[in-house]
């Protein structure tokens, strides 16, 4: 997946804020709208005339970033699937730390994911920061979406050893 045909234009709007436009490969514009106050707002704008607006939406500080989130993470998992789909056998699964895990407050080293079950953890999702490429110092906590990239069975193992910290038998 890349960028190329994929535009971004910025536009000062003195007394307001900053508007930033993505022009996507089929030429359609749309808008955000980041005012000084913080409010951020989507504009959707008309095929026909790329300056005539056609529909807007206005988003709270934590609605914009719920909808960067569902767009990161959805890009994100995205790559990670078109890489899954090269990698025969392969998958990608997302999974939660409980509070329970023995492994809460540790590092992800502590886990030997990789040498134990044979995945890798390729992410980690905490609240509103996605941490790529944990190395094994990084610390875990309750309620961390772990992505994990590995063959099914080994995926299955992780998710128990994470759970309770046991391995099958």
């Amino acid at each position: 997946m890349s960028a190329v045909g994929v535009r971004i234009e910025k536009v000062d709007l003195p007394g307001i804020g900053t508007r930033h436009d993505v022009v996507t490969e089929q030429g359609r514009r749309i808008g955000v709208v980041s005012h000084r106050s913080g409010e951020r707002q989507l504009a959707l704008y008309d095929e026909s005339d790329p300056d005539a607006c056609r529909d807007s939406i206005r988003l709270s500080e934590d609605e914009a970033v719920a909808l960067a989130d569902v767009l990161g993470a959805s890009v994100m998992l995205g790559r990670l699937a078109g890489i899954r789909e090269q990698a025969a056998g392969l998958f990608t699964e997302q999974l939660v730390l409980p509070a329970s895990s023995p492994f809460v407050g540790g590092t992800l080293g502590d886990t030997r994911a990789r040498t134990l079950t044979g995945t890798s953890i390729v992410a980690i999702v905490r609240d509103d920061a996605v941490i790529p490429s944990p190395t094994p110092a990084v610390g875990l906590e309750a309620g961390d979406t772990l992505v994990v990239v590995g063959e099914r069975p080994s995926l299955e193992i992780l998710a128990r050893l994470l759970a309770d910290g046991s391995l099958p038998g």
